[in-house]
């Protein structure tokens, strides 16, 4: 956890940075405003389709209306989360990644293949597909006692590692390099999806959330690669 500690106070440090923390905060704004443009849109012939096909319940007749909302704003909030990630993936991150690797890790060349830019974007979008269906299914878990705690979080972690750890070895290392500490590091990119999925259920902090996870995982598998290089002996630039 050390390694996940200190890539994470690196990450926190980078929003002081004026370039950095405008590519942080437009994805979420972005995404904010798109999702509420269509719920403005949807939500009243959504919520009375719901309405309509709810099983015909007595207690269902007061807390209804009110449970429509609740299970329109759990599907939206997933959706402006995945639509930030995949933003901050595919536009910001690459910019992002480009200043801190210049700044902190010169040594680390890159050495991913050509067509890393496209297979980052591919593994972002098929990881936030699945991300947004699996959290469609797995909505009635959440009335299971502690679902509502558990269950964002797993999602939220595994989107995160299974995002950034490619996006950011596969501009840097070698198809062997970034096999090899997928395996290595699994455990602390694992944490590491952890500490950003807590990082997206805080108020306000929630906003750059994804940033963060972008700079985390960035200073975590840069730091990881270095250090694999070093110890077979690869300093070459």
């Amino acid at each position: 956890m050390h390694e996940v500690t200190l890539a994470s106070l690196r990450a926190m440090r980078e929003f002081a940075r004026g370039d950095i923390f405008w590519q942080a905060l437009w994805p979420p704004l972005l995404s904010f405003f798109g999702w509420c443009g269509v719920a403005w849109v949807l939500w009243l012939p959504m919520s009375g389709w719901l309405l309509a096909n709810m099983p015909a319940w007595s207690w269902l007749d007061w807390l209804g209306p009110y449970l429509v909302h609740v299970v329109l704003a759990l599907a939206f909030a997933p959706l402006i989360y995945a639509t930030t990630l995949v933003l901050v993936a595919a536009f910001a991150l690459p910019r992002m990644m480009a200043i801190v690797a210049a700044r902190d890790y010169p040594e680390v060349s890159r050495h991913g293949a050509p067509g890393a830019v496209w297979a980052s974007i591919a593994n972002t979008l098929m990881a936030g597909l699945i991300f947004v269906i699996g959290w469609l299914l797995s909505l009635p878990l959440l009335l299971v006692p502690g679902g509502l705690l558990v269950l964002p979080l797993l999602w939220s972690a595994w989107l995160n590692q299974r995002t950034f750890r490619f996006d950011v070895l596969a501009a840097h290392a070698t198809a062997d390099e970034r096999d090899s500490l997928v395996v290595a590091e699994r455990s602390r990119f694992w944490a590491a999806g952890f500490v950003s999925a807590l990082a997206a259920h805080v108020p306000f902090v929630n906003v750059l959330a994804p940033a963060f996870a972008a700079l985390l995982f960035t200073h975590l598998g840069l730091s990881a690669l270095r250090q694999l290089r070093a110890k077979e002996g690869l300093w070459v630039m």
